[in-house]
């Protein structure tokens, strides 16, 4: 453009995806000045107008910290711009809070550790004119834990929230073309699919007959759709006609596919201990499982073996029958997504309070008709803020107990409820196979101090799903929470997210690109 460099932030916005693309802060500041021939204070006020960061969860691994020593080596000259980024901030901290040591090394991109350490969401934070979380309690959080000093010292008004959204493009229109049909019908065209706030329309058709028998095909043919996907890639039959319980996302600790499973045992162990007359009574469910775990977490693909061994033995139980199936979709993908999530009668979003940034799979759920059971954590607070408390089963403690019951379970061993005792016993008496390989993941409850306060939500969550099943059987009821939950969630479209980001972080304006069709 011929335009000086100063003009950047101007014409161009970096928004930092967590610390792992943080290195661009430094890297920016080597071009302006070795390269273009800023002054210092030129372009570091540049760069940071250029910058902005997102931060996704508080968990150890979106914090990241990289030693000095493997950093010198490989970036030396990033290295020392990080050192004189470092000196210039901790000067201007020094001078309006004179001799705080203890508040310069609390917010100092370098750990005195041994060795030291780039502490990557300081540098983010530090270099980026504005910070943001992905849902409200998540932006609230980071603002009382991580990021405290860093308010205190740059002001509130640096961070902020910006809560997710996902496209209703693809996990609606494209991936649920039945539904999307009868949302076109209510609305009258196909706007909607740009416009999610016209999904109020819905709410006039919940008492219409006709459309509400559509509604409900609907989402018998998705999970029709879903059964044959499930016998193609796994073997495994299961009815159409069984309430459908799924999830699927990255398996980790903080995210408790541990505590579904659990469950689901425990499930077993009840359908085991009826006589066949009071069996045959009970609500038909399809326990689905899907997610990949990263190569080297071994707790994780331990969850992983434990999910499937409980399938081959309840899926193989004659006297279960189509009461109870368990299945674990492999290879998940956007693919398998497009099957699973428009097919779901509940969701699980069952982080311990306080450890999920926001969830957008609790989105595209929702938005297809199925209802959420979860804990009041990251996006599923707001979700049922804008559906009604009565769409959503909440369960769990709250994030301000957190602490106080982790720190009672580390200096304390109480005995588990007796339901999760009998998930416990089932596993310790080789029902699922050699209960050695599975022990260290009971041990993490029992002995590890149970970070993820499985054992203190295991007793609520079990009568979670008391209410799930009495509120499916009342099917009249059900399919009004369906139509409902989808009509108030206008809110969670990317189109939402995008345009705040837009506005209040990259200060961009819409530009017309003439007639969209979809």
């Amino acid at each position: 453009t011929g335009k000086p460099m100063t003009q950047l932030p101007e014409l161009a916005a970096i928004q930092l995806n967590d610390t792992h693309p943080t290195l661009g802060v430094p890297e920016l500041m080597r071009i302006l000045i070795d390269e273009e021939g800023l002054t210092w204070d030129e372009a570091w006020a540049t760069t940071t107008k250029t910058f902005a960061f997102t931060n996704h969860t508080v968990l150890p691994e979106a914090m990241e910290k990289w030693p000095v020593p493997m950093m010198d080596k490989i970036l030396p000259r990033h290295m020392g711009i990080i050192y004189d980024i470092n000196l210039f901030f901790l000067q201007s901290v020094e001078e309006r809070f004179p001799n705080d040591r203890e508040l310069l090394r609390n917010i100092s991109i370098i750990e005195e550790s041994n060795p030291q350490q780039v502490r990557m969401a300081y540098l983010a934070c530090v270099g980026s004119h504005k910070v943001n979380g992905v849902a409200a309690i998540h932006s609230d959080i980071l603002k009382q834990t991580i990021f405290k000093d860093f308010v205190r010292v740059q002001g509130e008004d640096k961070f902020t929230n910006k809560t997710n959204g996902v496209s209703p493009r693809r996990w609606m229109n494209e991936c649920n073309p039945d539904m999307s049909r009868l949302i076109t019908e209510a609305v009258g065209d196909r706007s909607w699919v740009n416009d999610l706030t016209k999904l109020k329309a819905l709410e006039s058709k919940v008492d219409d007959k006709d459309f509400r028998q559509g509604w409900w095909e609907a989402k018998q043919k998705n999970k029709a759709r879903l059964a044959e996907y499930i016998l193609a890639t796994t073997g495994i039959k299961v009815s159409p006609n069984a309430l459908f319980d799924v999830q699927v996302k990255r398996i980790h600790e903080y995210k408790r596919q541990l505590l579904n499973i659990l469950g689901v045992i425990y499930r077993y162990h009840r359908l085991k201990q009826m006589p066949a007359e009071e069996r045959a009574k009970e609500l038909h469910r399809v326990v689905v499982f899907a997610g990949k775990a990263a190569a080297g977490y071994w707790v994780a693909k331990q969850v992983i073996k434990l999910i499937n061994s409980v399938a081959e033995v309840v899926n193989s139980d004659e006297e279960i029958g189509d009461v109870l199936k368990v299945v674990f979709i492999p290879d998940y993908s956007v693919t398998a997504a497009e099957y699973i999530i428009p097919a779901s009668d509940i969701s699980q979003h069952i982080s311990t309070a306080g450890t999920e940034g926001s969830g957008t799979s609790n989105m595209k759920f929702v938005l297809n008709g199925g209802i959420i059971l979860g804990t009041v954590d990251g996006a599923n607070i707001e979700i049922g803020e804008e559906v009604g408390e009565e769409q959503i089963f909440f369960f769990g403690c709250l994030a301000h107990e957190v602490d106080d019951f982790r720190h009672y379970l580390r200096f304390h061993q109480p005995k588990p409820d007796e339901a999760l005792q009998a998930a416990f016993d089932m596993i310790q008496s080789n029902t699922f196979g050699d209960a050695h390989i599975f022990q260290p993941l009971i041990d993490s409850i029992l002995r590890g101090g149970d970070v993820y306060l499985l054992s203190v939500d295991f007793p609520s969550y079990v009568e979670a799903h008391k209410a799930v099943e009495a509120a499916y059987r009342q099917h009249d009821d059900w399919v009004t929470k369906s139509i409902l939950s989808v009509s108030r969630m206008a809110k969670f479209s990317s189109d939402r997210a995008v345009q705040e980001y837009a506005e209040e972080i990259w200060n961009i304006e819409p530009v017309p690109v003439g007639k969209i069709t979809v």
